[in-house]
């Protein structure tokens, strides 16, 4: 059973949270193939909104951002009508939402996005992509230009903006798990020799601009940015992860968002302690879990929390738990994840037809609650 720490209301921004348990952002294919999203993720979103705050899935913020088939995005208005009809369902759920800006970089193929991709340099992913058709050997980017710098922050601030519009509470910058930003902070993936290249000062550049811009279009209380340090998705190398961090984090914080979301949050590990001494503001902590039972999510939920992170934000125990924040109050075991093909793939099943607990359940008596230290921050 989860203490009562964790359960407590808290607050990031200026939005107050019934509980620190977080829904991270999870891609799960759902929009149409023009990206905008529709009543059957309306549905998935509402039936989670007891969670503290749901970060919603990465939505791209222009077209050749696009990284695989029905991902959703938000730089048109019919993104923007089609995130408000999730952002009201949440609402009149009783739920607070923010939406996660990924561009994909070299994360994407010409048969997803009609353009060919962009990133730091032209170093192609050593994967095949998905696509439409099946999949496809990645291409070698284009290495981007300034202007195609300048621009890509341009998007990110009119999608933050186009976000507010369509209702959200906020919106989290993605500078993690291999897209664009990371691959700028990446050592294999940015050869650049010029002001975005070489130096970690320079190669945490783009990050702290969009950032920015970010907060420049909607305000720090409304914005997140999420980091994974060490992480090594779509085949993403630091070879300087203890020194690109510490100036990172210092950059993100003379800007100010909300919040800092670090993905895989090791509380042992010294590049994390770091990331907490020097982060003045919220901590978003994302554990990496082995299998998601009740019970280990508990211990590594608690233990991040003793180790000073102010929210725990949870993945794929959220994906199959609509109720997972009643889950882990009452100690009640958790659903099973089912094929995991079914994550990315389109239909209710294996997204809308998780089964919530039998209300004759949670009429039982209930252990006493054990009493917790409250969270640092």
């Amino acid at each position: 059973m989860l203490n009562d720490t964790l359960l407590s209301p808290s607050r990031v921004g200026l939005l107050d949270l019934p509980n620190r348990l977080v829904m991270a952002p999870m891609t799960r294919n759902r929009a149409d193939a023009d990206g905008v999203p529709g009543a059957l993720m309306e549905t998935y979103y509402a039936q989670r909104a007891t969670a503290g705050l749901i970060i919603a899935e990465a939505a791209t913020p222009n077209a050749v951002g696009l990284t695989y088939p029905n991902i959703p995005a938000i730089y048109g208005p019919a993104h923007v009508t089609g995130w408000r009809g999730v952002t009201r369902a949440v609402r009149d759920a009783g739920g607070r939402m923010f939406l996660q800006i990924q561009h994909g970089g070299r994360v994407g193929h010409p048969d997803n996005s009609g353009l060919h991709p962009v990133a730091p340099s032209p170093v192609p992913l050593p994967d095949t992509i998905h696509t439409p058709t099946g999949p496809r050997p990645a291409v070698v980017p284009r290495e981007m230009t300034e202007d195609d710098i300048r621009r890509t922050v341009e998007d990110f601030a009119a999608a933050a903006r186009n976000a507010i519009d369509a209702g959200f509470d906020g919106v989290e910058v993605h500078s993690a798990n291999g897209y664009l930003l990371h691959q700028f902070l990446g050592s294999n993936t940015n050869l650049r020799t010029d002001g975005y290249g070489g130096s970690v000062e320079n190669r945490v550049r783009f990050t702290l601009e969009v950032t920015r811009a970010v907060v420049d279009a909607v305000g720090a209380d409304r914005v997140g940015v999420r980091i994974s340090p060490a992480v090594t998705a779509n085949d993403l190398r630091e070879d300087d992860t203890d020194a690109l961090y510490p100036v990172l984090v210092r950059g993100l914080a003379e800007i100010g968002p909300a919040y800092l979301h670090v993905v895989y949050a090791d509380p042992d590990a010294a590049v994390y302690q770091t990331i907490r001494e020097l982060w003045p503001n919220v901590l978003v902590a994302n554990p990496k879990l082995d299998e998601p039972t009740t019970e280990e999510v508990t211990a590594k939920a608690e233990r991040l929390a003793e180790a000073g992170a102010d929210l725990v934000a949870l993945g794929r125990p959220f994906l199959a738990n609509p109720d997972l924040v009643e889950r882990l109050r009452t100690g009640a075991p958790l659903n099973e994840i089912q094929g995991r093909y079914l994550m990315y793939t389109g239909g209710a099943t294996g997204y809308t037809d998780y089964p919530s607990l039998d209300p004759a359940a949670l009429a039982e008596p209930r252990p006493e609650p054990r009493v917790a230290a409250p969270l640092a921050g």
